[in-house]
Parts: structure tokens; sequence; C-alpha cells
């Protein structure tokens, strides 16, 4: 696998990324949503979330900065990872299974880092679509910025858990529900398909070698050439 290649991948799951994030921005506002090709389990809902992917939270205004700065660690690191899985002839497919982690990780991280700053708030009260650079300065400082998220999939709607179920019974039951992104995308299927090939990605490969020996030796029952 060589580095022009793997380049090439990470760029283009970064660019088809924020290319998505920058269109929802701007056109949409927080909480607004819209079906694709008119299907009720693919839609368009713009929501913004100040943690993890898939939504999840981490501690606040400290945690925000605290999962950016370590997002920022993670991407550094990983440069090297890659190289190193390069230089060492690691399996393509984990090689480009570490690339779209790598790429999603970077895609959000350029979020948090820099979206405060470059974007007007998005509200979804007065329904306001956010501003590129706007002169009253961006919603949060650098390191402040919030994922933008939108792919949202509900496979099975209006259904329940059974009453019988323990702590969920009778609750409301949502198939696909979590909201995402093509970065959040890109890290879960790196990570999926690793956990699946993992013998083969990771299998040691064996060589038989044959080595020819040429003796003047006579062989018999005292003299043996192994």
């Amino acid at each position: 696998m060589k580095a022009r290649q793997l380049i090439l991948i990470i760029l283009f799951i970064i660019v088809a990324d924020q290319a998505m994030k920058f269109y929802i921005k701007l056109n949409y506002f927080a909480g607004e949503e819209h079906l694709i090709l008119g299907m009720h389990w693919a839609r368009l809902h713009f929501v913004e979330n100040e943690g993890m992917a898939w939504g999840w939270k981490f501690g606040g205004g400290f945690g925000k900065i605290a999962l950016t700065l370590f997002r920022l660690v993670a991407v550094i690191w990983g440069s090297f990872l890659l190289r190193d899985f390069i230089r060492k002839k690691y399996h393509k497919g984990f090689i480009i299974c570490s690339a779209m982690i790598y790429a999603g990780a970077l895609g959000n991280l350029i979020d948090s880092m820099f979206y405060g700053m470059i974007f007007e708030n998005s509200d979804s009260f007065v329904q306001n679509v956010a501003k590129l650079f706007p002169h009253a300065g961006g919603y949060a400082g650098f390191l402040h910025g919030k994922v933008v998220d939108m792919m949202y999939f509900p496979l099975i709607t209006n259904a329940h858990f059974p009453n019988w179920l323990p702590i969920w019974g009778g609750d409301d039951f949502e198939f696909f529900r979590p909201v995402f992104n093509i970065a959040d995308a890109a890290i879960s299927c790196g990570v999926i398909v690793i956990l699946l090939f993992q013998n083969k990605f990771f299998a040691k490969a064996t060589e038989t070698v044959h080595h020819t020996v040429e003796t003047g030796s006579v062989v018999d029952d005292q003299n043996q050439i192994s």
C-alpha cells in the first residue's frame, strides 16, 4: 500500500464529510429535518453535539476541551502509526480501515477546533440558519466548536418494548436512533471491519524455505544430510 493512495482515501473522506457539514450548517437551522428522496426511514436531521461520535457527551465545558485535545493527540499519533503500518507492510485491508478511522477522527476534530470560530450559532427556537464568518464573530472560541451531525436512519419507529421487559418495559422503541455524520460512519466502518477480519489482517505469513545442499559426502546409515 503506497502512502499516496492512503492520502487520497483520507482526503476523500475528509472532503466529503466537511462538504456535507458545511451544506447542513449553512442551509438548515438546528433541529430541521427533511426526508431523503421521500423515504421516511432516511432523513437529514441537523443536530450539533459537544461530545463524542454518535452524540455521546463528555463532562461539560472542561470535558469538551479535554475531548478535543485528546482527538488532537490521537490524530497526531495516528499519523505516525499509519506511516509505520505502511513501512512494515501490514495487510492492505487493515491499513485502509486504519485510514478510515484516522480520517473520521480528523473530520470531527476540525469541527471541534474551528467551527465555533467560523460559524454563527444555529438556533432552533428562532429557526436561524448560521452564516459563515459572521461580523459579530463565531458562537464559541478555539477548541469549543460543536460537531455537526445530520444522517438519521430510523428504520423502525412507533414501536414499544414489551411490558414484561425490565427497566424499559412499555417505553417507546426506535431503531436506528443515533444521528451521525460521515466521519462517524468512517470510524465505525473501519472498527467493525477490523474486528470482523482481524484473523486475516493479523495472520502471520508462514513460508517454507527449501535449501539445496550440495555435498560430496556419501549418504548412508552413518552420513545423513538434514
